[in-house]
């Protein structure tokens, strides 16, 4: 059964940095592109961020972009998600997301791509 768990969030003052984790199990994750996503009240689940199967390539939403860094460390199954300079619309509850497709040359960007989600981790950003 595949899991993915993430940890890390909490409240934090502007500014400031997080770093987020998502370990996995139940599949060699390895093979497969991962991403985060996060989902803000009342809005959509949008983008943040990707790594293709080796970590050779980085995708980033660009409201993100200079701000966070995505790695893996594929003998540890676990993606993580450093976080610097956060601003209060960083607020979200961040979600962690496996690709459908194996060892692909194209990381989707949209939620439609990914089969597997973590149950989310809440990041707060204070003013």
């Amino acid at each position: 059964q595949v899991q993915l768990v993430e940890s890390g969030g909490r409240l934090v003052q502007a500014g400031g940095s997080l770093r987020l984790s998502c370990a996995a199990s139940g599949r060699t994750f390895s093979n497969y592109a991962m991403a985060w996503f996060r989902q803000a009240p009342g809005k959509e689940r949008e983008f943040v961020a990707a790594i293709t199967w080796s970590g050779g390539r980085t995708y980033y939403a660009d409201s993100v972009k200079g701000r966070f860094t995505i790695s893996r460390d594929n003998a540890k199954n676990t993606v993580y998600l450093q976080m610097n300079i956060l601003k209060p619309e960083d607020t979200s509850v961040y979600y962690c997301a496996v690709e459908s497709g194996w060892r692909t040359t194209v990381v989707p960007q949209t939620k439609g791509g990914y089969n597997y989600w973590g149950q989310g981790t809440q990041v707060t950003v204070s003013s």
